[in-house]
């Protein structure tokens, strides 16, 4: 028996459907670009188009729209009309979830896939909050979490989970999120969209962790950055968060100065006194860190000091960062001009 023998009968030799009428894609006699569907999903969306007509939503209906999807992940019309059917005829939603796990799986980088899994969320938090809500919830976190395991840098997937918390907004899910981040950064250091992540829960959230209050919890923020970047100096992503904490609250970028210099050093600093509020750069750092010399040129052009800050700016174009010289030439040119208004 060949392999095309196993393969399921298209629908137009399925006794069960040979009630719908298939309705083809409608096309000019000569289009001017033709798509060349393959003949199993053209007989799939003729069949659909067919059962639109109609009205029709059954479990069949519920087959059909899946076999689409998985043809072709992107077809918003048979998403829309499968979660409609799925309501209309009383559909198991949590095997609609565990269906979505597999599909959820297979098509990450697919938007509708997750908007899909945010229909049925409202839908079942909207029948039971009190009862099925929380567990279901955490359980949708955890299922997030393994999806990382895969792609840790998903947009589609860090956007369904801050739909879920913002859109929730349960103390029990907010909780969670701290260790969470902890340990997709401890994983990655350059996860980007991890740091992107906790900025929102810290600071967008509007929750408080713990019993901390606002300096509290800005101090911790600035130490856990001032960590990461000690590990891994030129990485961006902390540098980044902490110049989100310093321009958030509006604290001046002098107020780190004193962290920031041994990181343009060319050479480690000798061992001193241990300052746990100043981490210094890891053994063996490659220096002096552009993101540091940056920084440290923002500080100077903050404090009027252009000549300096020019220097900085000469430096990353020149010998550091040259890729990016014309940026660096840019900032140049900007920070006189700015002396000359002043």
């Amino acid at each position: 028996m060949s392999l095309a023998d196993d393969a399921p009968l298209p629908y137009s030799q399925r006794p069960e459907w040979q009630d719908v009428t298939p309705i083809p894609q409608h096309e000019s006699l000569s289009p001017l670009a033709p798509i060349f569907y393959t003949d199993e999903y053209r007989d799939c969306t003729d069949y659909f188009r067919g059962i639109v007509t109609t009205g029709e939503m059954s479990n069949r209906v519920l087959q059909l729209t899946e076999d689409i999807i998985r043809l072709n992940p992107a077809h918003y019309s048979a998403w829309q009309y499968r979660y409609k059917t799925l309501i209309s005829i009383n559909s198991s939603l949590d095997l609609e979830l565990l269906l979505m796990d597999e599909i959820a799986a297979t098509f990450l980088k697919n938007y509708q896939v997750w908007h899909h899994r945010r229909l049925l969320l409202t839908y079942i938090y909207s029948q039971g909050p009190e009862t099925k809500g929380p567990d279901l919830l955490l359980k949708e976190l955890k299922f997030i979490e393994k999806v990382f395991e895969e792609d840790s840098k998903n947009y589609h997937t860090w956007s369904y989970r801050q739909w879920i918390l913002s859109n929730f907004n349960r103390n029990e899910l907010w909780a969670v999120e701290i260790p969470f981040i902890e340990r997709m950064i401890n994983e990655d250091i350059r996860n980007n969209s991890a740091w992107h992540h906790r900025f929102f829960v810290v600071f967008d959230s509007g929750v408080r962790q713990g019993d901390e209050n606002r300096e509290d919890a800005l101090r911790r923020e600035i130490l856990y950055s001032k960590g990461k970047i000690s590990i891994a100096p030129n990485n961006l992503s902390p540098w980044n968060y902490l110049r989100g904490i310093l321009d958030r609250t509006k604290t001046p970028y002098e107020s780190i100065e004193e962290f920031v210099l041994p990181y343009t050093k060319s050479e480690e600093s000798p061992e001193s006194v241990v300052d746990l509020d100043n981490p210094p750069p890891s053994k063996g750092a490659h220096l002096p860190a552009v993101p540091a010399v940056e920084f440290l040129a923002d500080i100077r052009e903050s404090q009027g000091r252009i000549s300096e800050a020019t220097e900085l700016f000469n430096l990353l174009g020149d010998q550091l960062d040259t890729i990016r010289k014309r940026y660096w030439d840019f900032r140049i040119k900007e920070a006189q001009e700015l002396s000359q208004k002043s």
